[in-house]
């Protein structure tokens, strides 16, 4: 007779695999959330990582061609930008949200549209007319204009002459142009193109008698502003932005409406932007932040240091 022997689990062997499946289900399901959770960590790191970057990165390279002695802070928090503001190598604000420059045409300069030198030597080069020998006014008409989407033009300019600091400059951020009508005030000019040479400079405003002119000069056709705005104090953040095609020689201010100034965002959940200045050195940093899940925050923070 054949025999009817069926297999079965025995009682221990089906405890056994009881405890196994539930070991897995605990360590498999902390496993998966662990995994997300880092997918989450990781996602999050990137992007915050990326954005500030690009912020810090975007500041920097208009900062490495600004005229040093121009730069500036602000403090905001008294809703009035016209006033209080300070030149970064003085002493540091804590309060400051707003970091001013003129800033050098370096993409003009490159591009040869004006060469930075004038002729001293030349009676064409008066009270009257500046002479910079291989300079185009025409092409920096053009080219002003569409770097300011044709928010200004070449009679929007102003030079610097290289070598005339004083201890005391004026470059008009209190939003007053008086002292620019005397120019003999100022370090910075304001010009329009000559109607009679391309390569001829006429004053904005007055004259140029009295004025200390040196040989080398910079084009300036905007001033750039860093601003913290939409700050919320429930969550610490706000939103970090960028303003131009504004000139404070002309008594413009960032927040002038009306006038034209452009306005770019260079980046949201922002927690702090600061900056500290050593001599002609400017160190800046950007933090942000985001949520991770379960309300937990993570934040990094980037800088950089701009000669």
């Amino acid at each position: 007779m054949m025999s009817n022997n069926r297999k079965a689990f025995t009682m221990l062997e089906l405890v056994f695999v009881i405890v196994v499946m539930g070991i897995l289900a605990k360590f498999g399901v902390e496993f998966v959330a662990q995994a997300y959770r880092n997918y989450i960590f990781s996602t999050i790191n990137n992007k915050l990582q990326a954005k500030s970057a690009y912020a810090v990165e975007m500041i920097a390279k208009r900062l490495e061609h600004r005229i040093k002695r121009s730069v500036i802070f602000r403090n905001t928090n008294n809703g009035n930008s016209d006033v209080n503001f300070v030149f970064i190598d003085a002493d540091t604000d804590a309060n400051a949200s707003v970091l001013e420059w003129i800033a050098s045409d370096i993409d003009g300069y490159k591009l040869g549209n004006w060469s930075g030198v004038i002729d001293l030597n030349t009676s064409e080069t008066n009270n009257t007319t500046i002479t910079s020998p291989g300079t185009d006014t025409g092409k920096i008409d053009t080219l002003v204009k569409q770097l300011s989407q044709n928010g200004s033009t070449v009679n929007d300019v102003a030079l610097y002459f290289v070598g005339g600091d004083r201890a005391n400059d004026i470059w008009g951020w209190d939003g007053n142009v008086t002292a620019f009508n005397t120019q003999s005030q100022v370090n910075i000019h304001p010009v329009h193109k000559s109607a009679t040479a391309v390569d001829k400079f006429v004053p904005g405003v007055g004259t140029f008698a009295g004025v200390e002119a040196f040989e080398y000069y910079k084009l300036a056709w905007t001033a750039y502003a860093v601003v913290m705005e939409n700050y919320n104090t429930t969550t610490n953040m706000g939103d970090l932005y960028l303003y131009y095609n504004y000139q404070p020689w002309k008594g413009e201010q960032y927040d002038d409406a009306g006038i034209g100034v452009k306005k770019v965002l260079l980046q949201d959940k922002v927690s702090s932007f600061q900056y500290r200045a050593a001599g002609s050195l400017i160190k800046i940093q950007v933090c942000s932040k985001d949520t991770l899940i379960a309300d937990q925050e993570y934040s990094i923070c980037k800088e950089k240091t701009v000669y």
